[in-house]
Order: C-alpha cells, then sequence, then structure tokens
C-alpha cells in the first residue's frame, strides 16, 4: 500500500443559491474588487493508503458520494497525489 492524498472540493451547482459566495462578492467589489462572478467551495484532503493513484481516486470518489457532497445540488472534483 502507498501513502496518497486526495483533495475533494466541493461547490454548489450553478444555478443554486450561494448567499455566503454573493456576500463575499459584495464586498470585494466595494473594495474595489471586479469580478464576473464568484463561487464559495469546500476543500477536504483526505490522507489514506492505496494500491495505486486510481484506488485512492475511487475510494475518496466514493467519500463525496456518500457523505462530503449532496449530488443533487454540489458539483466535486477529485484530485490525487502521492504523500510526500
Amino acid at each position: 500500500m502507498t501513502a496518497f492524498t486526495a483533495t475533494v472540493t466541493v461547490r454548489l451547482k450553478r444555478g443554486v443559491l450561494d448567499p455566503e459566495a454573493e456576500t463575499t462578492q459584495r464586498s470585494l467589489e466595494r473594495l474595489g474588487f471586479e469580478l464576473d462572478d464568484l463561487r464559495s467551495a469546500d476543500v477536504f484532503e483526505l490522507d489514506l493508503e492505496a494500491g495505486d493513484a486510481d484506488g485512492a481516486a475511487d475510494r475518496a470518489e466514493e467519500m463525496a458520494e456518500r457523505l462530503l457532497a449532496n449530488p443533487t445540488i454540489h458539483d466535486y472534483t477529485v484530485e490525487v497525489a502521492r504523500a510526500e
């Protein structure tokens, strides 16, 4: 088994209200920053053991599907790297 770090990024799907992002965007614009759009995201770093990177990705995706994201309102991405 090899140590991997899987990074799962969970975002609300486009069209789903994101009050946190709306508030942050308004605040940044008041500070003089111009933005086309802003979305909030949650990032989870999972340290796990797996036979290979694909196995680590499969486990992280299962965790995202079962707990970390609600597929009805969230999109998510999984990135896997060998742990240092």
